[in-house]
């Protein structure tokens, strides 16, 4: 009976420690904004203020050279956190994904059955979001590794369909705001492009375009329904990406959201979008179909295997036989 209750005591111990590290994970930001607070995180440690914004539509940028993600919704940033990406021979792949499917307890299949707690899948092929050991540096085998907290805490917030944008820069994601009306396509690109609504009727909105390789994706819920021909005016380097916030009477709020050096968190001159050329019917498609929520990331890396740049993975929306 002494030993049972001695064993009792000592997981009560354990257990207590355990929530007792989990809890110090958390950072307090103070003053500043969570951008701002990102760079200074220690591995394994996050910030959490979903107050700041408590409705709206969500993206995760996550980078994959400073080992940090940053969490939006409805435009503004509510979470930051480290992370553990790929190693060397494994690394994550960078592009465009939408959470496919979450499991709160889960094993690999692939990897002497790893636990993978709070699992939210990028791909088929055993790419995910899920908790785990934060050494400091890229350690998965291209998973994307979180503190277990934030990992929990962000599986409660997240739903199917959310946008995950995976990039390679140097500099923390920042944040600028959009002027009202958004984005307005130019005509002149060649081709008229395919569109296919039908193949996923409603989700979440994003649109990927590719300067590499002179073209946009469309994607709902993670299923492309759309494709075109679009010119970009001038050099594009690195990736960021705009977010519809809302629309009202005034038009559309977009934000900006960057990855790359160079963002000063300014207002964006509205003739920003002049540089994007699109054909016609591509441009009254899309705006058909745009929404708060709404994402279009620009990447200067090219969307296609064997094409200028380095390839993008965007989506694979059909289960294939081997997961983890």
């Amino acid at each position: 009976m002494g030993r049972a209750m001695n064993r009792h005591a000592l997981l009560v111990g354990v257990l207590t420690a355990l929530c007792s590290v989990a809890a110090a994970q958390q950072v307090n930001i103070g003053e500043g904004s969570v951008v701002e607070a990102v760079t200074k995180l220690r591995p394994g440690e996050f910030v959490w203020t979903p107050e700041i914004a408590p409705a709206g539509p969500m993206l995760l940028l996550v980078n994959v050279r400073t080992q940090r993600a940053v969490l939006y919704r409805n435009g503004v940033p509510i979470g930051a956190t480290t992370v553990s990406t790929g190693k060397a021979g494994h690394e994550t792949p960078t592009g465009v994904f939408t959470v496919l499917q979450k499991q709160i307890e889960h094993y690999s299949s692939k990897y002497d059955n790893a636990p993978m707690p709070y699992m939210q899948r990028l791909t088929w092929g055993g790419v995910a979001l899920h908790a785990g050991s934060l050494p400091g540096r890229p350690a998965s085998h291209g998973c994307i590794r979180l503190p277990r907290q934030f990992a929990q805490l962000l599986y409660k917030v997240t739903t199917l369909g959310m946008t995950v944008v995976i990039a390679d820069q140097p500099a923390a994601p920042r944040i600028g705001l959009m002027p009202l009306g958004g984005p307005t396509l130019q005509a002149g690109a060649a081709g008229e492009g395919d569109w296919h609504p039908e193949k996923s009727p409603q989700g979440p909105v994003s649109i990927i375009v590719s300067a590499a390789d002179r073209r946009a994706v469309v994607l709902r819920n993670g299923v492309e329904i759309g494709s075109a021909p679009v010119s970009v005016d001038g050099p594009v380097t690195g990736t960021w990406a705009y977010a519809l916030r809302a629309v009202d009477s005034a038009g559309q709020h977009w934000l900006r959201l960057q990855l790359s050096v160079g963002s000063t968190g300014q207002p964006v001159a509205k003739e920003e979008w002049q540089k994007f050329r699109a054909p016609e019917s591509f441009k009254r498609s899309v705006a058909g179909i745009v929404s708060p929520g709404t994402t279009i990331v620009v990447t200067s890396d090219s969307l296609q295997m064997g094409s200028t740049g380095t390839p993008v993975t965007v989506i694979e929306d059909a289960p294939q036989k081997k997961s983890r």
